[in-house]
């Protein structure tokens, strides 16, 4: 590591906070990403820029075969060798990818500067928290002082289904990995603090495509026709029902829409009409399940009706099951550096995270990192243009992952 790029670190074993001159360029470096957001497979700039400061580290970090994101690992063995250490590697993991909405927060001096791109689920933050992290846990390297060796790995294209993660991890980045840790923004919990649960986290995230097809005709004779409005009707109402009346209830099977499209006029039956939404459920076992539970239900419906359906069922993630021995380590991380009181208990949300995709293959668990600030009464959400962060968060999520890389067993 060269000398202008070095860390000033605290002199403790544990280092308890960042030096104002990190959290100053770590905040400048999460504005500069959010003014210029890029969607999936699309991150070439964040990439390059990721790049640069981990080299300029002394560090040697590899872009993805996809062209975009990199894997970077601190400590390992001159000779590869990633499972020398005990218990291999911890790898933290980043998103970088944005979303396809425009940034409406019209007073913001570091708002998106890219039409209808905007940074609206916080991964600017998960990039910004993974690259602060690597910079503190490459100094203490340099010192003796890591115990384990970490990888670094930011993931292009989280937003687009079934996720990145998918192509990453055939790629190799979990080659060597003994655990894996996250965060995800959370805009209910305040900075500062996080939120922790151990099993699942998140929910499984399909998506649906439909057509109904029949011959249409005047609407003076809905009997002559296959009367597709009235089937669209049923299927948009019955579907959801008989869906979650076949798996156990506390699944949490639901299938949701979010478009519905057919006919140009008030006294034409047509011929032609199409569905989208989404299928969400809270249980590995019945995710499994579930494109065999969709379909018949669809089929049913739409035959009870005399139309023709043709069904796309796009597999997107599973939930994020949180592992209990990891996710103990994260609340001991947070503990150590500010507290018991800085870790509350998190629900299960019902949004889709293709970090399940790695719990898949090795133990590892998810964060909620508080972003709101606290005492703000504004009622914020993700995937909403005028979403933002208390920057607070950023020091928090690096030290977070500072102390788990220091107390991993």
């Amino acid at each position: 590591m060269s000398p202008e790029s070095e860390v000033d670190l605290p002199g403790e074993a544990l280092p308890g906070t960042l030096p104002e001159a990190l959290r100053t360029e770590l905040v400048a470096f999460r504005r500069d990403l959010h003014m210029h957001p890029e969607l999936g497979n699309q991150e070439f700039r964040t990439t390059a820029a990721i790049k640069a400061r981990l080299e300029k580290a002394g560090l040697e970090p590899r872009v993805l075969a996809m062209g975009t994101g990199l894997v970077c690992d601190i400590g390992v063995p001159l000779d590869g060798d990633t499972t020398a250490a005990p218990s291999g590697m911890l790898a933290l993991r980043a998103d970088i990818d944005a979303l396809p909405i425009p940034d409406a927060k019209t007073e913001c001096a570091y708002r998106s500067t890219v039409p209808d791109r905007a940074h609206a689920c916080g991964h600017d933050v998960h990039t910004t928290v993974v690259l602060g992290a690597g910079l503190v846990l490459a100094e203490l390297h340099r010192q003796g002082r890591l115990p384990h060796p970490v990888r670094l790995l930011f993931q292009p294209a989280e937003e687009v289904l079934p996720g990145g993660a998918a192509d990453a991890i055939e790629c190799g980045v979990l080659d060597g990995v003994a655990r894996i840790i996250a965060v995800h923004c959370d805009p209910r919990v305040d900075a500062g603090r996080i939120g922790l649960r151990s099993g699942a986290i998140t929910s499984a995230c399909d998506r649906l495509e439909i057509a109904l097809d029949g011959p249409g005709g005047h609407t003076a004779r809905p009997h002559l026709t296959t009367d597709l409005v009235t089937a669209v009707a049923r299927v948009v109402t019955d579907v959801p029902a008989l869906v979650a009346r076949r798996v156990d209830t506390r699944s949490g099977l639901a299938v949701t829409w979010g478009r519905i499209e057919s006919g140009h006029a008030p006294n034409v039956i047509p011929q032609h009409a199409e569905l989208s939404g989404t299928v969400r459920c809270l249980d590995l076992d019945a995710w499994r399940q579930a494109p065999d539970i969709v379909h018949a239900a669809i089929d049913e419906v739409a035959n009870l009706h005399r139309a023709k359906s043709e069904i796309t069922y796009v597999r997107g993630v599973p939930p994020v099951v949180n592992d209990a021995a990891v996710t103990e380590l994260l609340r001991d991380a947070m503990t150590v550096r500010r507290g018991a009181t800085s870790v509350e208990s998190t629900d299960q949300s019902l949004g889709g995270e293709d970090f399940s995709w790695y719990l898949e293959r090795v133990p590892g668990a998810m964060a909620r990192l508080g972003v709101r600030a606290p005492g703000e009464r504004t009622v914020r959400d993700l995937h909403q243009g005028d979403f933002d962060v208390d920057e607070h968060a950023i020091t928090v999520g690096v030290e977070l992952f500072t102390a788990a890389a220091l107390i991993t067993p």
